[in-house]
């Protein structure tokens, strides 16, 4: 749990441009972990999971912010 928490105190001190940026290559990352993971087993496959989440958080953010704004 701590993990998920220190991931979103750090969302906050990111700028708007960083969390877009931050965005793209997370997904990019997962896709590539994605295509990894079909052409051959992943060791740790529970990583695809937590990536996606991760960007998920990260999109929330930024949607948060684009509402107060």
């Amino acid at each position: 749990m701590s993990k998920k928490i220190d991931f979103v105190r750090s969302l906050k001190d990111l700028t708007e441009v960083d969390l877009k940026a931050r965005i793209q290559e997370d997904e990019l990352r997962l896709k590539k972990l994605e295509f990894a993971h079909v052409i051959s087993p992943l060791e740790n496959p529970m990583s695809i999971r937590s990536l996606r989440k991760d960007v998920a958080r990260l999109k929330t953010e930024l949607n948060k912010r684009k509402a107060s704004a």
